[in-house]
């Protein structure tokens, strides 16, 4: 099937299938049972094939059209670096009705809810429900970060070789102070944890609640990401604010 032209409600559909078919109680309770210890759980097959190719296509359409260089350093998170190429949601709003499906689908959200242990909702602040990163050059990295919201589903669209470095390294159950992030303080007190990822994967991450970060790549090596973001309950209630996010993407 190709996802091309395709309406928002038969995305809607393929994914309501695919979920049923692939995912038991028994493989849900699993995966909601590692996340909620690990603050990460890897999503194997959590969408079709080619879904996922033609997410793919899409991702280097829009990097063509609208990714932006930075090469910046932040505050909030203990001057971390991010080394990077970037397409913000405005672009991808604007621009790709296929992304905005996906995100929206409710087959998605739920089953993304049963993994969480917790409603999965749509992102409080539009700006951060999707964007696109891609690292290329030695030394690209998105250094040591939390997320402002709880939820996020990462979309391996290109990965490199884990030896040539991209490879996620997560802090779970830490705190994000952005007056005093402590962000080396979380990394000489608690174990790091480190997940290899292929091209094609995906991941769920407790991003606000997990330190994380890619390893800096030591080669002329792609790795190409398309970040989703989700919030909780609770998002939806809190004063969140936004430095680190509007560094990267204004």
């Amino acid at each position: 099937m190709s996802f091309d032209e395709i309406a928002p409600a038969q995305i809607e559909k393929e994914l309501a299938n695919h979920f049923a078919g692939a995912f038991d109680d028994a493989a849900l309770r699993e995966l909601s049972q590692s996340f909620r210890r690990n603050g990460y759980v890897k999503l194997s097959n959590f969408v079709s094939k080619d879904l996922f190719q033609t997410i793919t296509k899409e991702c280097h359409r829009l990097l063509d059209l609208h990714q932006q260089r930075i090469d910046i350093h932040l505050k909030e998170t203990s001057n971390s670096p991010r080394f990077m190429s970037t397409v913000s949601q405005k672009a991808i709003e604007n621009d790709s009705e296929l992304v905005r499906a996906v995100y929206n689908s409710e087959a998605m959200m739920g089953t993304l809810s049963r993994i969480a242990g917790q409603p999965v909702l749509p992102c409080p602040w539009d700006e951060e429900k999707y964007v696109l990163i891609r690292q290329h050059k030695q030394g690209d990295t998105h250094g040591w970060h939390w997320g402002d919201f709880s939820f996020t589903v990462i979309w391996i669209i290109e990965a490199p070789g884990p030896e040539f470095g991209g490879q996620l390294q997560a802090v779970p159950h830490t705190d994000w102070d952005k007056d005093d992030p402590r962000v080396h303080e979380y990394l000489a007190k608690h174990p790091i944890s480190t997940y290899p990822h292929a091209t094609g994967e995906m991941y769920f991450l407790r991003s606000d609640t997990t330190l994380h970060r890619t390893i800096p790549l030591n080669a002329d090596k792609t790795r190409i990401i398309l970040n989703t973001c989700w919030g909780s309950e609770q998002d939806q209630l809190k004063k969140a604010t936004h430095e680190t996010m509007q560094a990267m993407f204004n």
